[in-house]
């Protein structure tokens, strides 16, 4: 009977420290999202001549947004 309880005592003791090991894993996981500088520059151009053709008097040129620039991802 002493020997079941230590079998099963071994078990929980596997199952907490993998347990542990998995959470203690999740807990480094790091998320890196590059944003593409370079579209980022083009916009913030494209802003500020709006915004200078705003004060002139003359109206603002539609931009589309960026195509080639990358979706975050998660």
């Amino acid at each position: 009977m002493n020997e079941l309880k230590s079998c099963r005592y071994t078990k929980r003791m596997a199952l907490g420290a993998w347990v542990g090991g998995a959470l203690f894993a999740a807990g480094c996981v790091t998320i890196n999202i590059y944003f593409p500088a370079a579209a980022a520059e083009k916009a913030a151009d494209r802003i500020i001549d709006e915004v200078w053709q705003l004060k002139g008097g003359a109206p603002a040129i539609p931009v589309a947004p960026a195509t080639n620039s990358k979706p975050a991802t998660q």
